[in-house]
């Protein structure tokens, strides 16, 4: 019966367009600014050894079994869980997964478009000029300034969904394939032209110092729960995107390969972008900051303090809004292959539904930057709690439960045969699937939640 499904199922022109689609998905706003800063400030190389190590250990393993479970079904989460649960004989709520991670996906999806219609605003500022001579207070006025301003966050919000739902609507091959071999190459080749400016005119030395000098004095339990936790959220693990990309996966492709590339491809993304980021911060005298300020507020700073600035901040935009949009197409797929192949609605009609839904969404986290700034959920404003949510409980959540799904439940023959590895190495994949993987998500769970003490 589960075979019978993928005959009928669109998939994959070739492994390469799944790499790119996958590789789309875990590529982030968060790659591009917070595992750099993260490395430079937690011992270097040895921080990216030890997230490397976690990679391996964690999200690899777990990247495999989602993609596996997406391709062994050939259906979207939701329907793929039900299959799978049937086959192992095990209980019809494992479908509450797949439900989990649709709405992980569009909740989530809410509040980054959001965020990437901020790049959007800097990009279109940066082209005409906007970030000549900027100082610091300038820099922090003009932030202040959209955030302040709903009609335009708004705007941007609106057009980024709008640009997400319209290539979801194209199906595999026409909307998620096509965008991806368009997008992603195109990704690497601003990231290399950046990477390049910065060891030609930038600080390169300083850089490469700031993010592989390995300094083990610094890495402490807390840090390496940081890297643990980074190496888990890097995938976009858990939300159901790596599973749908699976299901659109051709049986003679190997699970083991792809995933080995996507997770190299989405860490050399980090690595160079960091080069590329404090190549050039480093050459304008600023300090690296954390999270949005380091890309809203100290780079165009130095955007505006350049020859070429404003091609140089333009290109620097492009390559954030190009990978929120590739992440943003895999939060709403899950979701929309759910509905197409539940009801009636076409595909462009299911994806314009549901970007709607969680465009309405995001209608609410833009008001709460602004006019709904004193409105709470459990203490926390709408951007914040939505966040908090999605990241903190339901991702971690979904990454344990796919791992005992995959190791626990799935009857070994299956999951061996989709795999394919040998005696040996199938046999560490599924140790660590059972053991590791789920003891250090719970341990991120818990330090996320304020349940373990933050550790230093």
């Amino acid at each position: 019966m589960i075979r019978n499904a993928g005959a009928r199922r669109a998939h994959w022109s070739s492994r390469w367009a799944f790499i790119l689609a996958a590789t789309g998905s875990a590529v982030g706003l968060g790659n591009i600014w917070k595992f750099p800063y993260m490395a430079g400030e937690s011992g270097g190389g040895a921080f990216v050894l030890i997230y490397l190590v976690c990679i391996a250990a964690i999200g690899l393993p777990l990247l495999m079994a989602e993609i596996m479970l997406g391709r062994r079904a050939q259906r979207n989460p939701v329907d793929a869980m039900a299959v799978l649960a049937r086959e192992a004989g095990a209980s019809a709520a494992w479908r509450a997964l797949g439900v989990t991670g649709v709405i992980t996906g569009l909740l989530i999806l809410s509040f980054y478009s959001v965020v990437a219609g901020w790049m959007l605003d800097y990009l279109v500022l940066g082209a005409g000029g906007g970030f000549a001579g900027l100082d610091s207070a300038a820099a922090q006025s003009r932030l202040s300034a959209l955030l302040a301003d709903p009609q335009r966050m708004l705007l941007w919000h609106s057009v980024f969904m709008l640009m997400t739902a319209a290539i979801v609507g194209g199906g595999v091959a026409h909307g998620l394939e096509r965008a991806n071999k368009l997008l992603m190459p195109a990704l690497f080749a601003i990231l290399l032209f950046l990477l390049v400016y910065g060891l030609i005119w930038g600080e390169a030395g300083r850089a490469a110092a700031f993010l592989f000098h390995a300094d083990f004095a610094k890495i402490t339990p807390g840090v390496t729960l940081a890297a643990m936790g980074q190496a888990f959220f890097s995938l976009s693990l858990g939300m159901g995107s790596m599973m749908v990309y699976g299901s659109y996966l051709k049986r003679d492709t190997s699970i083991v390969r792809a995933s080995v590339a996507v997770a190299a491809m989405d860490t050399v993304v980090a690595l160079l972008a960091g080069l590329a980021i404090f190549s050039i911060v480093f050459a304008h005298h600023l300090e690296p900051a954390a999270g949005p300020g380091l890309v809203l507020q100290t780079l165009p700073i130095a955007f505006g303090d350049m020859a070429g600035g404003a091609l140089i901040g333009s290109l620097f935009f492009v390559l954030l809004v190009f990978a929120a949009w590739t992440s943003s197409i895999a939060l709403l797929e899950p979701a929309t292959a759910w509905i197409t192949e539940n009801t009636r609605l076409t595909r462009p009609r299911a994806s314009a539904l549901l970007g709607t839904a969680a465009w309405l969404l995001g209608v609410a986290v833009v008001l709460s930057f602004n006019a709904w700034r004193g409105v709470t959920l459990f203490g926390l404003g709408i951007f914040d709690a939505l966040d908090y949510l999605s990241s903190n409980i339901l991702l971690p959540l979904g990454g344990v439960l796919i791992a005992v799904f995959a190791a626990w439940v799935m009857k070994a023959g299956h999951s061996r045969q989709e795999l394919n590895l040998d005696a040996t190495l199938y046999a560490v994949w599924r140790l660590t699937l059972r053991y590791v993987v789920p003891l250090a998500i719970v341990l991120i769970f818990l330090q996320l939640t304020g349940l373990l003490p933050r550790l230093t």
